[in-house]
């Protein structure tokens, strides 16, 4: 009986790792440093980096969800990296405006047809008419 508690002791230690790896990773480490990037205003100076640490974030905690804690720790870890360069890029961009996304408006590229009121570009065919969706039967 003994040689059996002795080896189910180790199995059941190492089946617990997973579940605090994944509270150290994921839970204090990505969302700690995804909540410093919300602090820099990553959404608005870095919008990449903060996107991108923010749904390895969601994608981590989907994979725990399921059992997953290996992938989901190596989410976290990807959620982590992603926000330490969104708080770095945003703390470039505030102090630089050159760094900046740019933000679009809808002066920076019309659409085709603009110039004629907003219609849509036609489809190739004679004449700028409009050609037909098939062939008559």
């Amino acid at each position: 009986m003994r040689w059996l508690v002795r080896l189910c002791a180790p199995v059941l230690a190492l089946a617990a790792c997973g579940p605090i790896a994944y509270v150290n990773q994921v839970t204090r480490g990505a969302s700690d440093s995804v909540e410093k990037a919300r602090a820099a205003q990553a959404d608005k100076y870095a919008p990449y980096y903060w996107t991108r640490a923010t749904q390895y974030l969601r994608q981590a905690k989907v994979l725990a969800s399921h059992a997953d804690f290996q992938g989901a720790n190596r989410f976290g870890r990807l959620a982590d990296e992603a926000a330490k360069k969104a708080i770095v890029e945003a703390g470039e961009a505030a102090k630089d405006p050159s760094k900046r996304p740019l933000e679009l408006t809808p002066d920076v590229a019309p659409a085709k047809g603009a110039d004629d009121g907003g219609a849509v570009a036609p489809a190739k065919g004679d004449g700028g008419a409009v050609a037909p969706a098939k062939e008559a039967p």
